[in-house]
Parts: C-alpha cells; sequence; structure tokens
C-alpha cells in the first residue's frame, strides 16, 4: 500500500477535479521545487517534487483519454528529467514556469 502526501486527493478527489485544475496544481508543487532548488534547500527542493510526481501519477492513473495521456506522461518525464537526470529536455525553470501557467490562469479564472 502506497503512503501519500495528498491523502484526501488520493482518497478520489483528485480523479473528480477538472484536469485544468490537476495541471494547476502540479504546476504550484513544480514551483516550489524551483523555488527551493534557488534557495539550495535540497531537501525541500526533493519533498516538493515527490509531491509533484506524486499529483502527476493521480492525473495519469485517472486519466482514460490517448492524447491527454501522452501529454502527462511526457510532462513526467522531462521533469524528471529536469529534477533528476540529465536534462536531456534542455528544460528551464523559466519553461517549467511558462508550461503551468497557462493552467494556474485558467483554473484561476473560473472561481
Amino acid at each position: 500500500m502506497m503512503s501519500y502526501q495528498h491523502k484526501s486527493l488520493a482518497a478520489g478527489r483528485w480523479e473528480r477535479m477538472p484536469l485544468i485544475e490537476q495541471m494547476a496544481n502540479i504546476g504550484s508543487e513544480v514551483e516550489r521545487a524551483l523555488n527551493w532548488r534557488a534557495k539550495n534547500n535540497e531537501d525541500y527542493c526533493r519533498k516538493a517534487f515527490e509531491r509533484c510526481l506524486e499529483l502527476l501519477d493521480l492525473t495519469l492513473e485517472s486519466t482514460k483519454s490517448g492524447p491527454r495521456l501522452k501529454e502527462i506522461a511526457r510532462v513526467r518525464e522531462a521533469l524528471v528529467d529536469y529534477f533528476l537526470g540529465p536534462n536531456e529536455f534542455m528544460s528551464t525553470d523559466a519553461s517549467w514556469r511558462k508550461y503551468f501557467l497557462g493552467f494556474t490562469y485558467a483554473a484561476r479564472k473560473d472561481h
């Protein structure tokens, strides 16, 4: 049995959220990881990144359609490459912030 940081989300609340809100929440964890890394706090950066991966995995589990599934899997792969790998995709903090900004804006627009 897996231990979740986001227990209420893992218990089913996550899959009821629109994809835009899911991606905005993932973007928040990415933003936290980037900010902690900029402050040279590797422990907090790692924890935020682990929460990001957890949310991505919950999204992958709840996504049924092919194109969405493929993009989310690619985002996960690129984030792992950026935070833990050799950065073969040549991502930057700015490129990740830009990617998730649209989701954050769209999710907030309706509230």
